[in-house]
């Protein structure tokens, strides 16, 4: 089943639960396990939390969620036109951060932990784009090998 979705929202603390309710509604007829839902969840919060705090601080502005599903392979992308990042690879790096008082520097290593693959590309003054990939086994994988355990 191939399915896409977009969504946008203003840059505001209630909508992380939005971006990453939706994404999980958007893929329930796919049957993930529990796991991958709270992997992918987990990981949209990460994205919509850095757009949020680091893309426009305390002014609100626009985020975009874009989910494309391709069978069994998940792409969300989430946008912002904030602030950018100078220095992708120094920002991705564990524990390093901007605003120590907000946060602890993981939510990149968060992101990469719980996805198959994580891209950032920014550009100072014009905004980021996280780009997270997994590919789901779903529940008949997981029922399959409880079954072959019980034997």
């Amino acid at each position: 089943m191939d399915n896409e979705m977009t969504l946008i929202f203003p840059s505001k603390g209630p909508n992380v639960a939005f971006a990453r309710t939706a994404v999980v509604a958007f893929l329930l007829p796919l049957d993930p396990t529990v796991l991958e839902l709270n992997d992918i969840r987990t990981a949209v919060s990460e994205a919509v939390t850095n757009a949020i705090i680091h893309g426009y601080g305390n002014k609100t502005g626009t985020i975009t969620l874009r989910c494309t599903l391709r069978e069994r392979r998940i792409v969300i992308t989430v946008s912002d036109t904030g602030a950018g990042i100078s220095d992708v690879q120094k920002a991705r790096e564990p524990l390093f951060t901007t605003r120590p008082a907000e946060g602890c520097g993981l939510g990149f290593t968060v992101m990469e932990s719980f996805m198959d693959k994580l891209t950032v590309t920014s550009r100072v003054g014009e905004g980021t784009q996280v780009r997270m990939e997994k590919e789901l086994t779903g529940q008949r994988e997981e029922e399959e090998e409880g079954e072959r355990d019980d034997e």
